[in-house]
């Protein structure tokens, strides 16, 4: 079986474990929070890989980076709807660490890649 450039990527692999763990977390929210909180944070959190996978299939380096910098601001968005999530008491305090460290090695990588990537 072929593997992809996209799946080399210890981000996209890091981004991958985020998502998992989203996916656990929300797992325990309150079940009116389906197509609120759960929906959002399970999409923004699968936009991350998702950007980095379909920007490697980008022609020109500017354009990889593009989409480097589009799962950075997914990044983001997940990031806020956790805490506004732990703010409703719907995340535990180790559950909200755990995952907000996972964010910040993510954004570091994502910052060293679109930084190559402008820089080649």
């Amino acid at each position: 079986m072929k593997i992809y450039s996209f799946e080399k990527l210890e981000v996209w692999k890091e981004s991958v474990e985020l998502v998992k763990l989203i996916y656990k977390i929300t797992s325990d929210f309150p079940s009116e929070e389906k197509f609120g909180l759960i929906s959002q944070l399970r999409r923004a959190s699968v936009s991350i890989s998702s950007n980095l996978a379909e920007g490697t299939s980008r022609k020109t380096d500017k354009d990889k980076a593009h989409f480097t910098t589009i799962s950075f601001s997914s990044t983001m968005e997940v990031l806020n709807q956790l805490i506004i999530s732990r703010e409703l008491k719907f995340i535990s305090k180790n559950d909200y660490i755990l995952a907000r460290t996972k964010i910040e090695k993510i954004t570091n990588m994502l910052n060293a890649l679109r930084k190559y990537q402008l820089n080649k």
